[in-house]
This record gives structure tokens, C-alpha cells and sequence, in this order.
């Protein structure tokens, strides 16, 4: 049967949370699926409930593939998984997530209606663990560029949809992007290596409609612990990725320097804040001497770094910002805030 979905699905102690997920599937209007269920060294019941799961969908018409390997994280698992698609359209998706009944119908419609597209991405409703009655939010609100086009530069400077679940990629383009099949193996991500190499080459289009459910949960890999360490090793891993995946895509050596340059930027900043939410001194002149050799010390930046850069920085701000309040006549006239804009 053509328009076959190949769904991947990275399995790691998801014992908790897969049965849900696995029912959203078989709940699913279109059911010409094969799910690419990748153990990826799981030590609670994980592979057991993936078996058991085998002859329920094989009764809705879809393909269970069950693989095993040795814990090689969410990058690894995806590699894994690539190697055993056969369909003309290709989804992936977190375990402790799920998908509403229309998810796959909707987007493989879409695709089928307008080949002038090779991805689709629908809204995602965002829930909070362990409430599920009622969402708490839409992934896409956060956003303001959904409707575009071109994702590449959006999604380069995480101004595009994000979420694993929310997207469907044509087989055909996917292969034309990235013809090894294979991304940058990375233990916290595969949003960027799946989508950065398509949206460089093909257009995406969006549905204006949340068609699957992110869960937040407290200990997620997304949320975890906020030690400065951890987010320092976050940001560590998220720029390397982006660094990594860039260096994969074909295209002009002088772009690829300037899209490596706006990462750099990028993440200088991203660190930049880390280093006042922290009072980390030496990191804030760091990444401020960084900001400045970029060019992104903007006023706002500038007056950040003075505030933050020592005690007496801090007091006097204080006093400005009261004196601005009591008396606005004193204020400098052009106080706007470009990172706000």
C-alpha cells in the first residue's frame, strides 16, 4: 500500500508513560503506520510493553518493529531507526507524549494536497505533568513566524516549532537532504539534525491546529535540574549540535561561516544570561568581551553588563532606575530595548 508512515519513537525507562502513547497511536483515523519502536538500553519494562503491543496493532493494520541496542541516547536511537524506514513519509516522536486521533491523517492529507511542500508541522497543546485534563498552553503561541515558509534561519535561531511530534517529512525530500540518513549523534537532541538540512532545501508548510499533546514533566530532559553547571552543559550540547549538523549540510563555505558566526553569537548570549542569573562574574566579562567582538553588545546588553558587573554597578543602577521613575525628564531619550522588539 503507498503512503505508507514510517514512525520513529526512541524508547529509554519509558515503562510509565509508552501505553498511553502507543494507544494515541492505534487511536490514530489513518492507520497505514509502521512503528520504529528503538529500546535504547532501557532497565525498567520498557521492551516488555513494546512486545505486548505487537499483535494490537498488527489488528488496527499497522507494523510494530521492535530493535534493541545499548544506550547511545536520543541521537543514537534515531540513526537506529532511520536504517529500518520504508515509508514515503516520515514522523518521530517522544514516548512520554502522545498524539490526537487525526495527527497523521491531517498532516499526510496536507502533504498529498500541496507536493510543493516537503514538511508539515501542526500546533501542539502543552501539557503539565501529571495533570492531563486540560492543556495549559500551545507550543506555537510563543511564536510569531508559524505561517512562514522558509524555517531554515527561524529554526537556526529557535524562532520556529520545535517539538519532535509535531512534524511530518516527505520521504523523498528527506532523503535528498540528507541521502546517508544519518545525523549527528547527540545524547539530548534530533529536532535540529532532521529538520536544519530539509528546511535548507524545501519549503514547509503549517497547520494552524494541535494535533498532538507535549507533556512537561518535571524531570524531563527538557526542564531538569538548573544548576549553572547543567545549563552551561545544556547550551554545550545544544550549540554543538547546531555547529555539527551545519558542517553536514551542503552549501557555500562563505554562508556555512556566517550561520556558524550567528550560532556563536548566539549561544555568547545565551551565556551571557546564564552568567546573571548566576552572579557568575568571569563568565559575564567573558561572554561580554564575546558579544562585543560579534557586535550584538547592544545598549540593552551594555547596561546589563554594567549592572551586573560588580556591586557598585549593581547599587547605582538601582539608584538610576528609582531617579528615572521619580523624575522621567532625566531619562535618556532613546531607551528602547531592541531585544524586546
Amino acid at each position: 500500500m503507498s503512503n505508507l508512515i514510517s514512525l520513529i519513537v526512541p524508547c529509554y525507562n519509558v515503562s510509565a508513560t509508552i501505553e498511553k502513547y502507543f494507544d494515541s497511536i492505534l487511536s490514530q483515523t489513518y492507520r497505514n503506520i509502521e512503528i520504529i519502536a528503538v529500546d535504547d538500553g532501557s532497565k525498567d519494562r520498557t521492551g516488555e510493553i513494546i512486545d505486548s503491543y505487537t499483535d494490537r496493532f498488527a489488528a488496527n493494520g499497522m507494523r510494530l518493529i521492535h530493535v534493541t541496542q545499548a544506550n547511545r541516547g536520543l541521537g543514537g536511537a534515531i540513526n537506529t531507526g532511520l536504517k529500518y524506514v520504508t515509508g514515503d513519509f516520515l514522523c518521530w516522536s517522544d514516548p512520554d507524549d502522545f498524539y490526537y486521533p487525526e495527527a497523521m491523517e491531517m498532516r499526510l492529507n496536507a502533504l498529498l494536497d500541496h507536493p510543493e511542500y516537503a514538511v508539515v508541522t501542526s500546533d501542539a497543546d502543552v501539557y503539565t505533568f501529571p495533570d492531563l485534563s486540560a492543556p495549559t498552553g500551545r507550543e506555537a503561541s510563543r511564536l510569531r513566524h508559524n505561517a512562514e515558509e522558509n524555517q531554515f534561519e527561524l529554526l537556526l535561531s529557535e524562532k520556529s516549532i520545535f517539538c519532535a511530534g509535531c512534524h511530518m517529512v516527505r520521504m523523498s525530500a528527506f532523503d535528498k537532504a540528507n541521502p546517508d540518513r544519518e545525523i549527528f549523534t547527540a545524547r539530548r537532541g534530533q529536532n535540529w539534525q532532521m529538520l536544519l538540512p530539509v528546511y535548507y532545501k524545501f519549503k514547509r508548510m503549517y497547520i494552524d491546529k494541535p494535533l498532538y499533546a507535549y507533556v512537561v514533566y518535571p524531570s524531563s530532559m527538557s526542564s531538569g535540574d538548573i544548576t549553572e553547571k547543567s545549563v552551561l552543559t545544556r547550551l554545550s550540547e545544544h550549540k554543538e549540535i547546531i555547529i555539527e549538523t551545519l558542517k553536514r549540510i551542503p552549501m557555500p563555505e562563505d554562508e556555512r561561516l556566517s550561520y556558524m558566526k550567528m550560532t556563536d553569537a548566539r549561544y555568547a548570549l545565551k551565556h551571557f544570561y546564564t552568567a546573571i542569573d548566576f552572579r557568575d562574574k568571569k563568565l559575564l566579562h567573558e561572554q561580554y568581551d564575546l558579544l562585543k567582538q560579534y557586535g550584538e553588545n547592544t545598549p540593552e546588553i551594555d547596561r546589563l553588563y554594567r549592572r551586573n558587573r560588580s556591586v557598585f554597578g549593581k547599587m547605582y543602577y538601582r539608584l538610576s532606575d528609582s531617579i528615572s521613575k521619580l523624575h522621567p525628564e532625566r531619562t535618556p531619550a532613546n531607551r528602547n530595548d531592541p531585544t524586546k522588539q
